[in-house]
C-alpha cells in the first residue's frame, strides 16, 4: 500500500499513512458520534459526542500502530530489515524486505500482532471500568469500552487462519514446520485466505441485498482486498517453487545500456530508446557512476512540449532507491525486493561493475522457461547432455510488498 504522506519515524522504522486513513478516521469518528456514543450515553452534548468519537477514532488507529510495530519490532529481532509501516482503509501493512527464515520466526511475528492488540483491548476495558466507577465521566468511559472492544476484535479477526491475516501466517508456520515445506504452506494458507475472501465477499452482498446497509459493502470491499493479497501471495509462491535455486546471472539481461545524467527526455527518446529498444536505462554521471535510474513509465509522464527542457535527471529514480544486487544472489529474494520498489528494477553488481539489470520482462522469461521443466541444479546452471532430467538455459542475451485489517 503506497505512502501518500509521512508520520515521522518510531524506532528508526519510517511511519507513514495513505491517504485513505483520513477517509475511514472520519468515517469511524462520525459512526460513534452520531450513532454509538448517542445509544450508549444518551442525553449528552452533540459537541461531546464528537469530541469522544474523533478521540477514540485517532486513538484506535494508533493502537493499529502499536500492532503493526509489534510485527515489525519482532522481525527485526529476527535479522530482517524493515523499509516502514503504512496505515490505511482496511488498517496497516509492515513492509518487509524479506520473509522469515525459519517457521518459529514466523509464528513469533504473527502472533506478536494480535497479542498486542488483545492487551491494548484488556487494558483499555478495565480503564473503561474504572472511569465508569471513580469519575461521572460516562462518555468517556463509554469511549474507551468501545476502544476495548475494537482492539479485541481487531486480535480476533486477525487470528482468522487465512493468508494474509496474521492467523494465516500461523497456519502457515505450523505446516512449514510440520512438513519442512515453505512454498507448500503458503499454497495452503493462501487457499484458506481465498475461501475466507469469498466467505465475506458473499455475506456481504446478502447483507447489502437485505437491507441496503454500508456494513455489506464493507465486507465485499474487505472481502476483495483479503482475496486479492491471498491471490498475489499464491502467485509469488509459485513464482518462488518455479525459480528456486536460480541465481539472478540466470535472468539478468547483461550489459544495460547506460546513458549521461546529463541529457534531456527528448534526447533519450530520440538518441537511446528508439536504437536501443530498451524500456530502463541506468544514468552514468561524469566518472561512469551510476547516478540514478529513468524507465519509460517516467519518461512518459513528461508532456511533450517539455521534453527538451526537462533533464532525465530530474525524472528518473535516485541511486538511493535503485534495488541492487549480486550476480550470484538468490533471484527469489531480489525479486521480493524489487516489487517493493517503484520501479520493480534491479541493477546487478559484480564488485564495482555494474553486469546486468534485471526487469519484470526477464522475470516473466525465466518463469516461461523454468515451465519448460521438472527440476534443476540448485546453482542454476545447465545440465550436461548426458544428465538425465532437467535443463535451464544460460544468461539471456543482451536486449537493453503482514496486513493488519
Amino acid at each position: 500500500m503506497h505512502e501518500s504522506f509521512s508520520l515521522g519515524r518510531i524506532a528508526g522504522m519510517r511511519i507513514g499513512a495513505n491517504w485513505s486513513l483520513v477517509v475511514v478516521v472520519w468515517l469511524i469518528a462520525w459512526s460513534l458520534a452520531d450513532s454509538e456514543l448517542p445509544a450508549a450515553v444518551p442525553g449528552q452534548d452533540p459537541v461531546a459526542y464528537w469530541g469522544v468519537g474523533v478521540t477514540a477514532s485517532v486513538v484506535f488507529f494508533a493502537c493499529l500502530l502499536a500492532h503493526e510495530l509489534s510485527h515489525s519490532l519482532v522481525a527485526r529481532r529476527h535479522g530482517i530489515e524493515v523499509d516502514g509501516i503504512v496505515l490505511w482503509l482496511f488498517g496497516g501493512v509492515s513492509r518487509l524486505r524479506t520473509d522469515p527464515a525459519t517457521a518459529d520466526a514466523e509464528l513469533k511475528m504473527a502472533v506478536a500482532g494480535p497479542a498486542t492488540s488483545a492487551v491494548i483491548a484488556v487494558a483499555f476495558l478495565g480503564l473503561s471500568r474504572v472511569v465508569d466507577s471513580t469519575l461521572d465521566q460516562p462518555l468517556t468511559a463509554a469511549g474507551l469500552r468501545w476502544l476495548g472492544w475494537i482492539n479485541g476484535i481487531l486480535a480476533a479477526f486477525n487470528l482468522v487462519p487465512a493468508f494474509p491475516l496474521d492467523g494465516g501466517r500461523v497456519l502457515r508456520a505450523w505446516l512449514w514446520r510440520r512438513h519442512g515445506d515453505k512454498i507448500r504452506a503458503t499454497m495452503v494458507a493462501a487457499r484458506a485466505g481465498r475461501v475466507f475472501a469469498f466467505t465475506l465477499i458473499g455475506l456481504g452482498m446478502v447483507e447489502f441485498a437485505a437491507g441496503g446497509s454500508l456494513g455489506g459493502l464493507w465486507l465485499v470491499f474487505l472481502g476483495w482486498f483479503l482475496l486479492t493479497a491471498s491471490t498475489a501471495e499464491a502467485t509469488r509462491a509459485f513464482v518462488d517453487s518455479r525459480l528456486a535455486g536460480l541465481p539472478v546471472r540466470v535472468a539478468m539481461t547483461s550489459n544495460p545500456v547506460v546513458v549521461p545524467a546529463g541529457i534531456t527526455v527528448g534526447q533519450l527518446i530520440e538518441g537511446w530508446m528508439y536504437r536501443h529498444r530498451c524500456s530502463t536505462f541506468p544514468l552514468v554521471g561524469p566518472e561512469g557512476a551510476v547516478v540514478g535510474l529513468v524507465t519509460l513509465a517516467r519518461v512518459k509522464q513528461i508532456p511533450a512540449e517539455r521534453r527538451e527542457l526537462v533533464l532525465v535527471s530530474e525524472v528518473a529514480c535516485p541511486a538511493s532507491e535503485i534495488v541492487t544486487c549480486d550476480p550470484e544472489e538468490p533471484l527469489t529474494a531480489v525479486i521480493a525486493r524489487m516489487n517493493a520498489s517503484a520501479d520493480q528494477r534491479a541493477l546487478v553488481y559484480d564488485g564495482a561493475a555494474l553486469v546486468g539489470i534485471v526487469s519484470p520482462s526477464d522475470v516473466t522469461r525465466s518463469l516461461e522457461h523454468a515451465e519448460l521443466v521438472p527440476s534443476r541444479p540448485p546453482d542454476g546452471s545447465p545440465r550436461s547432455p548426458d544428465d538425465e532430467g532437467s535443463f535451464v538455459p544460460g544468461p539471456p542475451p543482451a536486449t537493453g510488498e503482514t496486513m493488519t485489517t
